[in-house]
């Protein structure tokens, strides 16, 4: 079995997390820049990662809204995932990323991350967050 990977597409960061082989942990793994306007950079680094990683299964945050109507970012993650699939032959698995942002603020407001740091690790620890509950739902029954 390969590793799964989460995504927190943004318009300005991509937070990134991979699973470990066995898929029973989730780890922060990287952020990836991109300028809101060209995502080409930002693709092949993507799918460099992938590629090292033996990555098998990729989920795709959806930041769907509490009234179930379809948002813009919904769209432009749904977007994104097409071009992941162009990229890397790999289909997204989009799963529900409402309020990992907010959660994974709070854990770094208790761990005493400072707000200078925070930018540069926040969307990957909402990445972890959605990988996380993504394995904890696909884990294999005992």
């Amino acid at each position: 079995m390969g590793r799964a990977m989460a995504i927190d597409y943004g318009s300005r960061r991509i937070g990134i997390a991979l699973s470990d082989p066995l898929r029973i942990i989730a780890q922060a793994y990287e952020t990836v820049y991109w300028n809101g306007r060209s995502i080409d950079r930002a693709l092949e680094r993507i799918a460099l990662i992938i590629s090292e990683n033996e990555v098998e299964d990729i989920i795709l945050g959806s930041p769907r809204r509490t009234d179930g109507a379809v948002s813009e970012s919904q769209r432009a993650a749904e977007e994104f995932g097409e071009l992941i699939f162009q990229k890397t032959g790999l289909s997204p698995i989009y799963a529900d990323e409402r309020y990992t942002s907010v959660i994974a603020s709070r854990y770094l407001d208790e761990t005493g991350v400072s707000c200078r740091d925070r930018k540069s690790v926040i969307d990957q620890m909402a990445a972890q967050i959605i990988l996380r509950e993504y394995l904890d739902k696909h884990r294999p029954s005992n």
